[in-house]
């Protein structure tokens, strides 16, 4: 049965859907089997493996309010063993339609059961938000990996996400919890850097990934291209960190 991991952080532009595509893309490069959700209403995820959220047929959106099932929607992709449920514009409304819906906290996990079991893995990318579509990618998830930009304020709102996190696990998901913590945007050479790694690590201990993702201008345009990186740049710096990412997973038998 997949093991559902929702990438998840409040804040914005700390690397969430960058982290879902690629290392989704790394597991799949070791043979596993990944779908990608894409939960976001900005669609990044979707366009990041070159779909066109504005051309597709069946979403994500059909699959929460009940207009679709999982098998419906998910989508093949050019990239071996990797696949997309994907998003479009019209998910950008379904906070407001899923107020009306019975037990719309678990929409999500409901339409995800019947394909779990083809996947090794589903990666789920969350909007940088509270609403119910961060509420549905919690439920339906085994773990959350936490991405966390390497600046200044890091930390800010961390307090906020444990408060949500333990708040879900008492009301919706037992078993809920984090997977790791992982640290974006990293560049070694700077003091602050350093700081923010420390701080990290007395907020999470032993949670933090031992692999850092640095920061990559390859990394930053992939997306444009369509493509995860390691099928735009295997060279790169970001496609190693991804790579290795992903063994560490894999070396923890999840």
């Amino acid at each position: 049965m997949g093991r559902i991991v929702a990438i998840y952080n409040q804040k914005g532009g700390v690397g969430k859907t960058t982290t879902t595509v690629n290392l989704a893309s790394a597991l799949a490069a070791e043979g596993k089997r990944v779908l990608l959700v894409d939960m976001d209403p900005q669609g990044n995820t979707t366009g990041g493996v070159g779909v066109n959220k504005n051309k597709v047929g069946a979403s994500v959106y059909d699959l929460i309010t009940g207009g679709c099932t999982a098998k419906d929607a998910v989508l093949s992709l050019p990239f071996e063993n990797l696949y997309l449920l994907p998003a479009d514009q019209e998910l950008a409304g379904a906070e407001i339609e899923l107020t009306a819906i019975s037990r719309r906290e678990s929409r999500l996990k409901a339409g995800l059961a019947e394909v779990r079991e083809q996947f090794d893995y589903i990666f789920i990318d969350c909007p940088p938000s509270l609403g119910l579509l961060s509420l549905n990618s919690l439920v339906a998830a085994d773990t959350v990996i936490v991405p966390i930009q390497c600046e200044y304020y890091a930390l800010e709102g961390l307090s906020q996400l444990m408060a949500t996190m333990r708040q879900v696990k008492r009301l919706y998901n037992p078993t809920l919890d984090i997977e790791g913590v992982l640290l974006t945007m990293y560049d070694g050479r700077l003091n602050l850097t350093q700081q923010v790694v420390a701080e990290v690590k007395k907020f999470f201990p032993r949670k933090v990934f031992g692999t850092p993702i640095p920061r990559s201008v390859r990394l930053a345009e992939a997306p444009s291209f369509g493509r995860p990186i390691n099928y735009y740049d295997r060279s790169s710096r970001g496609c190693q960190a991804y790579a290795e990412l992903a063994k560490e997973l894999l070396r923890r038998g999840i």
